[in-house]
Formats: C-alpha cells, structure tokens, sequence
C-alpha cells in the first residue's frame, strides 16, 4: 500500500468517525419530545407498507443484527418499546425518527469526502456511506410504520 494511498484511507476513515460522532453526539442532546414532527424527507409517504418493508427488503430477517448505537451518548435504545413512564410508543417513534434524521445527515458525509477523494476512494466513499446508513434509515422507517399501524388498530379498538 502506497504512502498516499493509507494517507487517503487513515483520512477517510477520520472523517466518518468524526463526522458519525459529531452527528449522534448533537442529536443525543436533543430533547426526544421536539423530535417528533415528521419533515419532507422524513414523511412517511402513502406507498410504503409493512409488505414493502417485510417482503421486498427482508427487514424482519436482518434488523436485529445492526447495531444499536442509540445508547451511545445518553440516548434510547430501539430494541424495544420504552416504558411507559419514559415515553412509551411516543417515545419509541420519536427515538426512531432521531436515528432516521441520523442516518440521513450521514449520507451527506458522502459529497464532503468527494471534495478530496479521488479514483477508487470515490466509490469507496459511496459504498461505505450508503452500506452503513440505508439499512438504518430502513430500519427506523419500517419501525414507524409498524408503531402507526399499532395506533390505528389501537384507536379503533
């Protein structure tokens, strides 16, 4: 491995760990109850369904072997539903909605890297970012729906 070549890899690697840190740290400050409204990219949008997430992308199978990072500064964890003292299913969707926000902002770390990337490191930029985000945007979406579709049964009990 040339000189420049681990440079480019110990640089990289320095901004996604920054970049991650920076981002979770941030959003693990804010208070869950102002997280809760949904924005434009956040919206839930009519064509999405338990099926697509279930059938289509297999969520149910490969969920539970990601890691939850929610912990990491103070925040929740998304492995299960909160008590109801801390929040309950409120909490659950609003602490689902942060990782989503998370991963979102990630993404953007992808054109920040292409600023001094070059060949290879471009590509390989995109790959780690969407490999390490998209499954947890899938994840957080598809819990939202399953808690939204708990609400309605609920309401019309």
């Amino acid at each position: 491995m040339s000189d420049v070549t681990l440079l480019s890899a110990v640089f990289n690697a320095a901004v996604w760990l920054a970049c991650g840190t920076a981002v979770g740290w941030s959003y693990a400050r804010r208070d869950w109850q102002g997280l809760r409204q949904e924005g434009m990219l956040t919206r839930l949008r009519p064509w999405e369904s338990r099926l697509l997430y279930e059938r289509w992308l297999g969520v149910r199978r490969w969920k539970d072997r990601l890691p939850e990072a929610g912990t990491w500064f103070g925040g929740v964890s998304k492995r299960h539903l909160p008590s109801f003292l801390d929040g309950g299913r409120a909490r659950f969707a609003a602490e689902s909605l942060r990782a989503e926000r998370v991963h979102f902002l990630l993404l953007a770390v992808i054109p920040l890297t292409m600023a001094w990337s070059r060949g290879w490191w471009v590509i390989i930029n995109l790959v780690f970012g969407v490999a390490v985000n998209l499954p947890c945007i899938i994840v957080a979406r598809y819990n939202r729906i399953r808690l939204t579709r708990m609400s309605r049964v609920d309401a019309n009990s």
